[in-house]
This record gives structure tokens, C-alpha cells and sequence, in this order.
């Protein structure tokens, strides 16, 4: 089991709990702290002066690609299981998963189904849609969404590494970007049970960069269909993703720019976080282009509502003359 954590002292202590509660006991549980300020290490401590298993990394924040990277090279465990340190996992939740990967050898990975919770323990309605189970259905989707949540998956420690672990400039989507790059090795699946409890609440790191994930997610996706074509993948080697302006030249493919601009801007609309920072400027080269319609106008008043009504001027006056 695997554990990064920055800052996160509030829910800690019940997700290292859940941990240590497993049915499945034979598991080394390293927990890096990534450079906390809020006394989260101290609680990781305490945890480790009464259970053995645990191992823990305590350095200087580096941010979390770099610390999941660095869990997986210190992973002793043939099979290297995720946590986030604001969840909480059933106490089955590991063997239930071990057993699927023994029955399942030409399976590397699986996740599970979750129970979404808020920050209070209490149910949190959520419209997403299940994840997929089977392989076939998880490469169904896989174009379109991520099949798998993060914190539930489990995967074989080598095929990971083999295909490069974590790939730096993906960050706030890594996890997609790598479901995309081991489905073309091994077979990916989940397990229809709520194994885990997924934690929601105001200022979690999903809520805060959502449109980074937005613009992430289709630049994973341009990369998967080069990879299917037998083409090389242009990001493969990048710090960071390329400017949407440049993706023509990047993958070699005219009009890859507008079509990304004009996807991530749409799906940037209902986000006050990408409204209110760089998805703005995506959704008025959006509209420049001829980007139009109803939904574009009611952005005009989400704007206003968002406190940004200077943005909400520049957007109306952009529909209207195109400039």
C-alpha cells in the first residue's frame, strides 16, 4: 500500500486506520510525507511506533508525481496498491483485490467501486457514472473518461515500472494518462463493490485544478491514438504539456489545436476555478473562432456570479463582435 500526503492531518488518522484494519495482513504500507506543515508526519509516526508495516518517507515537498514515483521505487510488495490520505477503505478491500489478481493473471491492474462520502463521513450525491468492470468495457470508455479511480487501484509493481511509472508532465491527470499508457500492455478491470469510501469537500486538489485535468485529459488522449497508429509519443519525454497553440506542430496533425481549444473551453464553462484562471482565455479564442450558442450567453451571468463580472463584460462583447 502506498500513501502520499501533504497537509492532510484532518482525515489521516481514519485512512492510515482503515489501512491497518485489512483482513489481508501480510502488506508493507509506505506513507511519504511530502513535506507537511500541519503536523501530518507526526501523525504518521504514531502509527508507525505501533504497527511495523508501515514505512515512512518524510522529505522536502516535491509535489505528488514525484512522490508517487518514489513510492513505487521503494516498493518491496509485488503488487502496489494506491490510497489517498482523505479516504477510507473497507476492511476487505485488499483481499478482495489480491484474490482478483491471483484468479486473474493476465490482469496488471484493478480498481474497485466507491462510496462517495463528504467531509463529515455522510453521503455525498454524485452524478458520475459507475466505473466500467471488464476489459471490454474499460476500453470502451477509455477515450472518453478515466475507467478507474486512483485511490482504489491496484496493479502489479513491475508492469508499472516497465511502463515508466508516472509521467511528470501530466500533472493533476497522471493517473489517467498512465490507465492510457498500461492498456496498451496489460488488461485493466474493476471490481463492482464499494471498497472504498471517496472523500469530497471543498478544497481537495480535483476541485481546486480542474480545468489543468481537463487540458491534461485531452493531451493523454492525442497521445493514446498515436501510440495505437504505432506512432511515437511526442510528450513521452516532456516536463511539462505543450502550449494548446503548439499541438499542430507537436503531433504533426493540422487543426489538433482548435479541436483541443474548443473541447477543453466547453467543458471549462461550469468550472468557477477554470472561469475565474486560464480557461478563460481558451473560451474567448473559442468564441473568436465562431464559437457560439445559448450556453455560451448563460456563461455571461455564471460569470457574474462567478465575481469576475469584467470577464463577464469581455465574453458578451466577444460574442457579439467576435474579437
Amino acid at each position: 500500500m502506498a500513501m502520499s500526503v501533504f497537509n492532510g492531518a484532518r482525515f489521516l488518522d481514519a485512512a492510515i486506520a482503515s489501512v491497518r484494519r485489512q483482513t489481508f495482513a501480510d502488506f508493507e504500507f509506505l506513507i511519504l510525507d511530502d513535506g507537511s506543515t500541519d503536523g501530518s508526519v507526526d501523525i504518521v509516526r504514531h502509527h508507525a511506533a505501533q504497527d511495523p508495516r508501515i514505512r515512512l518517507i518524510a522529505r522536502e515537498n516535491r509535489g505528488l508525481i514525484a512522490s508517487l514515483n518514489e513510492l513505487l521505487g521503494h516498493a518491496r510488495a509485488p503488487l502496489f496498491a494506491r490510497m489517498d490520505a482523505d479516504d477510507v477503505c473497507r476492511q476487505d478491500r485488499l483481499a478482495r483485490q489480491v484474490a482478483f489478481l491471483d484468479a486473474h493473471p493476465d490482469h496488471g491492474v484493478v480498481g474497485t467501486w466507491t462510496e462517495d462520502i463528504d467531509e463529515y463521513d455522510r453521503p455525498f450525491r454524485t452524478s458520475a457514472p459507475e466505473h466500467p468492470v471488464t476489459c471490454d468495457e474499460v476500453l470502451a470508455v477509455i477515450e472518453q473518461r478515466s475507467p478507474l479511480s486512483h485511490p482504489t487501484v491496484m496493479a502489479r509493481r513491475d508492469i508499472l515500472r516497465a511502463v515508466g511509472g508516472y509521467h511528470v508532465a501530466y500533472r493533476h491527470c497522471e493517473d489517467y494518462d498512465l490507465w492510457l499508457r498500461l492498456a496498451s500492455v496489460t488488461k485493466l478491470a474493476n471490481i463492482p463493490e464499494r471498497l472504498l469510501s471517496y472523500r469530497h469537500y471543498a478544497n481537495q486538489i480535483s476541485n481546486r485544478h480542474a480545468f489543468a485535468q481537463q487540458y491534461g485529459a485531452a493531451i493523454a488522449q492525442l497521445a493514446y491514438r498515436e501510440r495505437q497508429l504505432g506512432r511515437s509519443d511526442p510528450t513521452e519525454t516532456l516536463d511539462r504539456l505543450p502550449a494548446v497553440e503548439t499541438l499542430d506542430s507537436v503531433f504533426g496533425t493540422p487543426g489538433l489545436s482548435r479541436q483541443v481549444r474548443d473541447k477543453v473551453a466547453r467543458g471549462a464553462l461550469y468550472s468557477r476555478d477554470a472561469m475565474r484562471g486560464d480557461g478563460f482565455a481558451l473560451l474567448i479564442d473559442h468564441v473568436r473562432d465562431g464559437g457560439n450558442g445559448r450556453e455560451l450567453w448563460r456563461t455571461v451571468v455564471r460569470l457574474a456570479l462567478f465575481g469576475v463580472p469584467g470577464r463577464a463584460m469581455r465574453l458578451a462583447f466577444a460574442l457579439l463582435f467576435k474579437v
